[in-house]
């Protein structure tokens, strides 16, 4: 960890430094009252140890990164039946794309782009009772923090202006492969979306990914290592749209964004990491993030490669 430390002090106060080109996600309206400067790091290790630089402690809309949440328990739930319904190709398409949909007769390419997320909601609200309240429990069960939380406003101000995704949602539909009722599932979407967390609490709820021990306090598996090591795939080839091959080819980890500028990267067997800045390169990614885990997986020549 000590190594660790130094390094990402380094490269923090680097980053910090450079002009950032990105923009700030403001086509959800609430997300464009974030400040732009924040920018934040933490690194937990499956040893249990944790380190950060920054804004780390402040809570921010996860967005996206709740997607590997959401599909989890999909996975726990529904096993392999589960990619019927979803792909787990990389789609080389924006997020929020309807042209593959057309041609995939409704079957979203992979479960982290918006359409794939969406479908993966509509199962869990098949399998959950009360969809909403049962999600945030399996999510403060496996981080063991009860403060885990939606934002009700970033959650309305995405269902105001959300209407490509609720095109989506009528579009596959329309293929029989969303099964409840639209409005029901854009809401519970809307809200996962939402969810709030700082940098610390991201990189401590995905070290199951991580940890091939890893139970919860109650001495259970989240899900199995054959699960973990497929989510980790997926990750890996899909989880920043079509900009996945590049953060593979320059970070070398599986990973997952969210436009509330928040990117979390998995090293399995050794340690989970965030970055969060708000300003998002043309592709959806924060700019600063990108650079920081970039420079990080270099210096510590810590790619899965």
């Amino acid at each position: 960890m000590e190594n660790y430390k130094n390094i990402i002090k380094e490269i923090y106060s680097d980053v910090k430094k450079v002009n950032d080109i990105g923009k700030v996600a403001n086509y959800i309206p609430e997300l464009a009252f974030v400040k732009a400067d924040n920018f934040s790091v933490h690194i937990s290790t499956i040893n249990k140890e944790g380190f950060g630089v920054g804004d780390f402690d402040k809570k921010f809309s996860i967005q996206s990164i709740s997607k590997i949440l959401s599909l989890t328990l999909a996975y726990k739930l529904e096993g392999e039946k589960l990619w019927e319904r979803v792909d787990v190709e990389p789609s080389g398409n924006p997020f929020n794309s309807l042209l593959q949909l057309e041609s995939d007769l409704g079957k979203p390419r992979n479960p982290f782009i918006n359409s794939g997320a969406i479908v993966v909601c509509d199962i869990l609200f098949s399998h959950l009772k009360n969809p909403k309240e049962d999600f945030l429990k399996f999510c403060k069960d496996i981080s063991d923090n009860s403060t885990l939380n939606y934002n009700k406003k970033v959650a309305q101000s995405e269902k105001d202006s959300g209407f490509r995704n609720i095109a989506l949602t009528n579009f596959i539909k329309s293929f029989g492969n969303i099964k409840n009722n639209v409005d029901d599932v854009l809401d519970f979407y809307f809200h996962i979306c939402s969810i709030e967390m700082n940098s610390k609490e991201i990189s401590e709820i995905f070290l199951f990914l991580a940890d091939d021990n890893f139970t919860t306090r109650k001495g259970e598996r989240v899900i199995t290592k054959s699960q973990a090591k497929r989510i980790n795939a997926i990750m890996l080839t899909c989880g920043f749209y079509d900009e996945s091959g590049e953060f593979a080819f320059k970070v070398g980890l599986p990973g997952k964004s969210g436009v509330g500028g928040g990117i979390v990267a998995i090293h399995p067997d050794k340690y989970c990491i965030t970055v969060w800045s708000p300003k998002l390169n043309e592709k959806g990614n924060s700019y600063k993030g990108m650079l920081f885990l970039e420079k990080f997986t270099s210096k510590t020549t810590s790619s899965i490669f």
